[in-house]
């Protein structure tokens, strides 16, 4: 997992809400084990036709004017559904570095920031004002503080967004949760070296 401290970057909405998992990746993707490929199958059921090949020109991951967003502000309750963690990888595939939503499904924030998906939770208001900049102005970019926990958007509003203290470190130091305990190891071993000689001298 690479590290990630501050996001610039431009934004593209999807402004529909109980954007579920299957919705993000359809579960015919889910036989794979590996992350390559999957951003091209991110939304796939909206993102092209029957056919499942030619691009849909209504939607909007398909417009050129937001290539290269790394910002999706979506609807609310984003990530709901199954529990399956190729969501993340494939909004990770498709450039996202953040998703943008007034609230999170449980397991759909867990895996995200897992991955390195960064989850922000905004107030209702922000959100639409969010949802007009990117309708107005493709171009719009904002800017995101992992260690200050804050959203800046175009007007230099800071808006600040929660996030516990062990995500955040992992996050900022690049590391997942086995990347954590195996960066602990010598002080596990001293430990378990310290109670074998309690349970010899004890016994």
């Amino acid at each position: 997992m690479e590290k990630l401290s501050h996001i610039q970057g431009s934004i593209v909405s999807i402004p529909v809400n109980d954007i579920d998992t299957d919705q993000i990746i359809p579960a015919r993707f889910l036989k794979v084990t590996d992350k390559a490929g999957l951003g091209k199958a991110a939304f796939c059921d909206w993102r092209y036709l029957e056919d499942g090949e030619t691009p849909n020109p209504e939607f909007i991951l398909n417009n050129p004017d937001y290539n290269g967003a790394s910002v999706l502000v979506a609807g609310d309750n984003f990530g709901c559904g199954s529990s399956r963690e190729h969501a993340p990888w494939a909004l990770l595939g498709a450039g996202f570095q953040a998703v943008v939503s007034t609230d999170f499904a449980d397991i759909f924030r867990n895996n995200a920031l897992k991955n390195g998906l960064l989850p922000v939770v905004v107030d209702a208001d922000t959100q639409q004002q969010l949802f007009s900049l990117a309708d107005e102005d493709p171009s719009t970019t904002v800017s995101v503080d992992v260690e200050a926990q804050t959203l800046t958007l175009p007007d230099g509003r800071a808006v600040r967004f929660p996030l516990d203290g062990f995500s955040k470190y992992c996050l900022l130091n690049g590391v997942d949760q086995l990347g954590y305990l195996l960066a602990l190891d010598e002080e596990v071993q001293a430990f378990e070296a310290r109670n074998r000689q309690r349970v010899v001298t004890t016994a």
